[in-house]
């Protein structure tokens, strides 16, 4: 592989594992203890390593204006603190990964890299790392993850109400906008911050944001400064779909052009700065349908795969001698739900059926019957009625407005969980450097 592409996976792989905090039995006996975390510690040489990585994945995305190692070492080190206080929230609600699930992750990443996983652990060597220390990076992403589902997933509640708003909402800048590229910087205060800790942040979030447009570098701004989860990568929040954005920032990037800098956002974690890097407009969602109806005769202990398809066999030849399709689904489909329709299952997209059914079912032509056909629900005999080219853009946003509002209301929430995780801890640093 060349190198441009290796240095891009490898900076895409370092970031899922740079801020893992390192088993504590490599550290020396004598290793300085740098932050105390509850009942855990972080070391020197701990810290040291996770530093070096990051600086790494730095170089690989070419980021100018590298801080100073004290700057980078304080950010690096709060990521550690907070990984270690949601592994320990996820011991104690007694969360595990096994190792069959960590091996599945790591070969889907060697596998989306282009690399055999002998290949994959050549490219990590090369670059200073081994494939022992990734994988438990990636069981330990794995859990944090699990984490979060665990305990904010429960906490979120979609109404009606909600679903209808977002529908109704219409952008509120150039038409057709759907997707940005954003950078972020976060200006943390604490849950019950007292007015002069919030007059504080307000005035270091203002003073960033002028010198910002006045030419700091956000990638830099944002290593140094910010203490959003996104730090480390220079505040990048990568491309989302506008509905996508946290709700605070929808209304503000509509009216932003592609490198303004925003003022000072308030929010329940604090005073946030975004910049658009670049956004795009929406295209309309063509999709191709087929209407399709069957006759499903299940298998079971009294009902063989031999008997199933015979049973359709006979009910093909009654279809083909002009016996009605509907007629015969209504009265033998053990689908119950398309059985009263005469078996019509209605107008269906790309991955809406099963693989093998949707096989047959794009080879056949129009009024075309097939021959039974097995899936995991038992055997099929179906017959498309129609096919059209379907402008699907209202119906997708229709139905995928509930996860959408569900997705954005975990980023949010998981935001405030971490902060609180954070604020209920005793954390005692102990850097020279402050």
């Amino acid at each position: 592989m060349t190198r441009d592409r290796l240095w891009t996976w490898l900076s895409l792989l370092i970031l899922a594992t740079a801020a893992q905090p390192l088993d504590l039995a490599a550290a020396e006996p004598l290793d300085e203890i740098v932050a105390v975390v509850d009942e855990d510690v972080v070391t020197r040489s701990e810290l040291d390593q996770e530093v070096n990585r990051i600086r790494v994945q730095l170089r690989a995305r070419g980021t100018t204006g590298m801080p100073p190692r004290e700057v980078l070492e304080r950010q690096v080190l709060d990521r550690v603190i907070m990984r270690k206080l949601e592994l320990a929230a996820a011991k104690r609600a007694g969360i595990e990964v096994g190792e069959g699930e960590v091996a599945q992750a790591v070969n889907g990443i060697a596998r989306k890299a282009g690399l055999t996983l002998s290949e994959f652990r050549e490219a990590l060597q090369q670059e200073g790392m081994d494939l022992r220390s990734f994988r438990e990076g990636i069981r330990k992403q794995m859990i944090i993850q699990r984490l979060l589902q665990k305990e904010v997933t429960q906490r979120i509640r979609v109404t009606d109400q909600e679903v209808k708003n977002f529908l109704a909402r219409k952008p509120a800048g150039p038409t057709g906008r759907s997707e940005y590229h954003l950078r972020h910087i976060l200006i943390a205060t604490p849950e019950g911050a007292s007015p002069e800790q919030l007059e504080q942040a307000r005035k270091k979030a203002e003073r960033l944001v002028q010198e910002l447009r006045n030419g700091l570098d956000f990638a830099t701004a944002a290593l140094t400064e910010s203490d959003s989860q996104q730090a480390l990568e220079g505040g990048d929040l990568g491309w989302r779909r506008t509905d996508q954005l946290p709700t605070l920032f929808v209304d503000r990037v509509a009216t932003m052009e592609r490198g303004e800098i925003s003022d000072p956002i308030r929010s329940a974690s604090g005073y946030n700065i975004i910049k658009v890097e670049d956004y795009k407009g929406g295209d309309r969602m063509i999709v191709e349908q087929t209407r399709v109806r069957h006759i499903l005769i299940k298998t079971s202990e009294v009902t063989s795969d031999e008997d199933a398809r015979t049973r359709l066999e006979q009910l093909r030849q009654r279809i083909e001698g002009g016996d009605d399709f509907a007629d015969l689904a209504r009265a033998n489909s053990e689908d119950t739900a398309s059985a009263i329709k005469g078996g019509d299952l209605g107008w269906v997209s790309a991955g809406d059926l099963l693989p093998r059914f949707e096989e047959e079912m794009n080879r056949l032509e129009i009024g075309e019957l097939s021959e039974p056909i097995r899936t995991e629900f038992g055997w099929h005999l179906l017959q498309v009625l129609d096919r059209r080219s379907y402008d699907s853009t209202e119906e997708v946003k229709k139905a995928e407005a509930r996860d959408k509002i569900r997705k954005r209301k975990f980023e949010e929430e998981s935001e405030l969980y971490l902060r609180r995780l954070r604020d209920e801890a005793f954390i005692e640093k102990k850097l020279d450097s402050g």
